[in-house]
């Protein structure tokens, strides 16, 4: 009995592959592709995540947010686990990374370039992502010397869609009297963005926790200052631990 031989199909170089899913993020809405960045914000390509968090983080209702999972499974850029939680796919991982990539540009741009407050750029990067060309976007990236880092500190990813994976943890984790540095900060909102700056709580600084009590009231000290706050004032502050030498 004849059987054809398989012929095997060579996988597409990574510009392809990255340029095919720009042409796929170019077709879908702001709101698919907010629920695509923050899946792969809460590391979803790796574990999956409870409608309930991507709810509170999106500021919708979970029902709305089942809705809008379902479809984006049926588009294949998701799988569904037990209770509905979500995991990217290699597809919608791959959408989610071009798009984080260039919002993390923008704001860099905005804020370098155009001199913008690094505390509220970033509703301006959510319009101007979706209007830019690839080819503005090349050349503003050139302009700017490649940056590695947005504004508030999250790492840009390169044209193959790569990027560091660091050892961070919330301010509120760190024990009493431990010692880390300020990595990132969630950008989403602009008035704690404001607060947080005024505070000298900015990538870079050094941060130092004095307390935390069983109320969650935390003393830190950040600067030279002396800062108390509750735990959703530091929500959202991650560091990087210093070892016993100083060094992260």
């Amino acid at each position: 009995m004849f059987r054809p031989s398989r012929v095997a199909v060579p996988s597409r170089p990574p510009a392809v592959r990255a340029a095919a899913a720009r042409g796929r993020l170019a077709r879908l809405t702001r709101s698919r592709e907010d629920y695509l960045k923050v899946l792969f914000e809460l590391d979803a390509d790796t574990r999956a995540v409870a409608v309930g968090v991507l709810a509170r983080r999106l500021a919708v209702s979970p029902p709305s947010a089942t809705n809008m999972l379902a479809r984006l499974a049926r588009e294949r850029l998701l799988t569904r686990a037990a209770r509905g939680a979500a995991r990217l796919t290699a597809s919608g991982r791959r959408l989610a990374v071009e798009a984080v990539r260039r919002h993390r540009l923008l704001e860099t741009f905005l804020v370098r370039v155009l001199g913008l407050d690094w505390s509220d750029v970033h509703e301006d990067a959510e319009v101007l992502e979706h209007a830019v060309s690839d080819r503005v976007l090349a050349a503003l990236e050139r302009v700017m010397g490649h940056p590695g880092e947005d504004p508030h500190g999250h790492p840009i990813p390169d044209r193959l869609g790569r990027l560091p994976r660091r050892a961070l943890v919330p301010l509120a984790a760190l024990g009493a009297g431990e010692r880390a540095v300020v990595r990132e900060l969630e950008d989403r909102e602009p008035r704690r963005m404001a607060h947080w700056k005024r505070e000298g709580l900015v990538p870079g600084s050094a941060v130092r926790l004095l307390r935390a009590d069983a109320d969650g009231v935390f003393a830190f000290e950040v600067g030279g200052r002396r800062c108390v706050a509750g735990r959703e004032g530091i929500d959202g502050v991650l560091v990087e631990r210093r070892r016993a030498g100083g060094r992260p």
